[in-house]
């Protein structure tokens, strides 16, 4: 993946803050997978006790926030993200033709203090509704590829792409329709909540047909080489519901997906790189 160095406007630094309590989590790839492990681990439905992934109160002291400086290589990685940051987000504005809100991502270690409550490095990439943002901790790139073999810049660029899937359906009401759905008829809250994150994975996949266009990588744009799409895809088949569960217990239990199976994910990734079309993400509307 061929991306040019910015200046880091797509992103809040507060790798420097210190964090006060944690009580909940909201979601994200890394939050379902350690929450998925628990819940196949000790037969306790975890993703019912943190309420759907809403968060709660903190308690204990409110930490101090600030910027920090780390190694070369993690240096090179978060320009990285903001390169990737900037390119989706000029993706959408064009795709969304007036209606994007840009938003940023939000490093940090260890904790944060998010509009949606505290959360920990062990939630991974989260998207939170309540400030529009991105939350990141960049050890999770580690562990995508040391725990789940994804490896590759663009690996770690989907991981971000479809973080700013859920922003899209922010914007688009989307995220709060089926929120609303969801408390209705609780029973069919995994069914829903698989569907909200197949699309996220499909708009991944728009952006990852925008940065796929030759000649972008003159005009200082993301642009993908040879390779990166297997990349993607490899990552998307990686975190699907039934191989987390097959790790933690040896056995598949579609009833408790929430995020799609390595085929789903990989399916709807894969229709939105190959069409670079929002109105090909309609999950809702199909079983698969």
């Amino acid at each position: 993946m061929r991306w040019s160095t910015g200046d880091r406007s797509n992103i809040d630094d507060e790798r420097g803050a210190s964090g006060g309590g944690f009580r909940a989590v909201p979601f994200g790839i890394g939050g379902f997978i350690v929450v998925a492990l628990l819940s196949m681990y000790t037969g306790v439905d975890f993703f019912s006790l943190l309420g759907g992934g809403q968060a709660t109160a903190p308690s204990g002291s409110v930490g101090t926030s600030g910027s920090a400086t780390g190694s070369p290589t993690e240096e090179k990685t978060v320009d990285m993200v903001d390169a990737v940051a900037r390119d989706v987000q000029s993706t959408w504005e064009t795709l969304l033709s007036g209606r994007y809100q840009q938003t940023k991502v939000t490093l940090f270690r260890d904790q944060i203090q998010s509009a949606c409550g505290f959360a920990q490095s062990a939630t991974g990439p989260f998207y939170c509704p309540g400030d529009h943002k991105v939350y990141l901790d960049l050890g999770f790139f580690d562990e995508l590829q040391r725990r789940f073999g994804a490896s590759g810049d663009f690996a770690q660029a989907y991981v971000l792409a479809h973080e700013f899937g859920h922003h899209i359906q922010a914007l688009t009401g989307t995220e709060s329709q089926m929120r609303q759905a969801q408390r209705a008829d609780p029973s069919a809250s995994n069914v829903m909540s698989v569907r909200l994150e197949l699309q996220a994975d499909c708009y991944a996949g728009v952006w990852g047909h925008s940065a796929a266009q030759p000649g972008r990588a003159a005009q200082g744009k993301v642009e993908l080489e040879a390779g990166d799409a297997e990349e993607g895809l490899r990552a998307a088949a990686a975190i699907g519901d039934d191989r987390l569960q097959k790790m933690a217990t040896g056995r598949v239990m579609p009833e408790r997906f929430t995020h799609g199976s390595s085929e789903q994910r990989v399916t709807w990734f894969k229709r939105g790189l190959d069409s670079g079309d929002p109105r090909a993400c309609d999950t809702f509307s199909t079983t698969r």
